[in-house]
């Protein structure tokens, strides 16, 4: 009877010291999260918004490796989930919205920057588990950005358009990153120089004052 009841002891504790076995292929999270990686689903049609990483600038520069161009201190971006599958995998956005303010330019011969408008809206946004994010244009169009400067000869518009950016996501700071994407000139004078290198940081990419992360 003892030696009945020692084992009976002994498998009751072990039935709670164990961890609980989760159902086979139990199916993961997924890819956009709040509250951490592995937290809280970002619904499908949650609102994502992000400015500027704090001390960053917005640049437009004429070369990837050189200093002129147009800079701008602020910048916004706005846009709703579509899809957010299992993990790994490759959540979707729709980029309703992206502005600049506080622009200049070191440009010889422009006195200033009216303003810097996007065009073609809304923008096909993906981010993959690996961080990848993706931004594409409606089909048929391009990712366009006109430029309006104020020169000695008056204002002018630039136009300059790509056919998709590419950046990073990071969890470290939650942010998205775009490092020297190409765009070429279409119109717009002398003045406007022939190419631009856009290159930005927003930090941190939120929904509903909660910060994003990417599983």
């Amino acid at each position: 009877m003892r030696i009945r009841t020692f084992i009976g002891l002994a498998a009751a504790v072990a039935a709670f010291t164990l961890p609980a076995a989760g159902p086979a292929g139990a199916a993961a999270g997924p890819v956009l999260t709040t509250g951490g990686a592995g937290g809280t689903p970002v619904a499908t049609g949650a609102v994502l918004n992000a400015s500027l990483a704090a001390g960053t600038a917005a640049t437009f520069y004429s070369s990837s490796t050189g200093t002129s161009g147009v800079t701008c201190t602020s910048s916004q971006f706005s846009a709703t989930v579509t899809g957010n599958p299992t993990a790994p995998g490759t959540a979707t956005e729709s980029l309703t919205a992206h502005t600049f303010g506080g622009c200049t330019s070191n440009v010889t011969g422009v006195l200033g920057v009216n303003g810097i408008t996007l065009q073609n809206l809304p923008y096909t946004a993906t981010v993959t588990s690996e961080g990848v994010v993706s931004v594409t244009p409606p089909s048929g169009s391009a990712v366009r950005t006109t430029v309006s400067l104020r020169t000695l000869l008056g204002n002018i518009t630039c136009v300059y358009q790509g056919a998709s950016l590419t950046g990073t996501a990071s969890n470290t700071d939650n942010s998205i990153a775009f490092s020297n994407q190409p765009f070429s000139k279409v119109s717009g004078s002398s003045l406007c120089f022939a190419n631009a290198h856009f290159t930005a940081k927003y930090a941190p990419v939120t929904t509903g004052g909660a910060a994003v992360y990417v599983n």
